[in-house]
């Protein structure tokens, strides 16, 4: 089930947004991703429209949106693979008709999974807090 996402649900949004970040990214280190837990919690969690996929009492995943960027999505290690990231991406298309998001370059992952869902590559950025390139991509539906 997703839902709207409750302040009881922040750990569990934390502890899985860390986990999936450094396995993700494993070409940053994972120190970086544990110094920005509190900004997550603090700015941008608060600052987004937030949605959790809910498997029992368990948070499996949540997305994030700020205005039509997808600041967000993200799946518990132990469920990738299961759908649940095509059910949260899904939801949010839903709800914007036009989402924009940056990836790093170096997750191949992560873009085929939005080119699998309608995104395409409008360009090429320098993410000035990891010095990474991330592409800029778009989904109009």
């Amino acid at each position: 089930m997703i839902r709207k996402y409750q302040k009881a649900d922040m750990d569990q949004i934390l502890d899985i947004w860390l986990s999936a970040s450094v396995k993700a990214h494993a070409f940053i280190e994972s120190a970086f991703w544990e110094s920005k837990v509190s900004e997550m919690r603090d700015v941008y969690l608060p600052a987004s429209e937030t949605f959790v996929f809910e498997s029992g009492a368990q948070i499996a995943g949540f997305y994030s949106l700020y205005e039509n960027t997808l600041a967000a999505v993200f799946v518990a290690p132990s469920l990738q693979g299961k759908g649940v990231g095509t059910a949260l991406i899904d939801y949010a298309k839903s709800r914007r008709e036009c989402l924009q998001l940056t990836v790093y370059r170096e997750n191949d992952p992560s873009i085929h999974f939005y080119k699998k869902h309608g995104f395409i590559s409008l360009g090429e950025q320098m993410d000035e807090r990891t010095g990474h390139p991330e592409l800029v991509m778009e989904y109009y539906g």
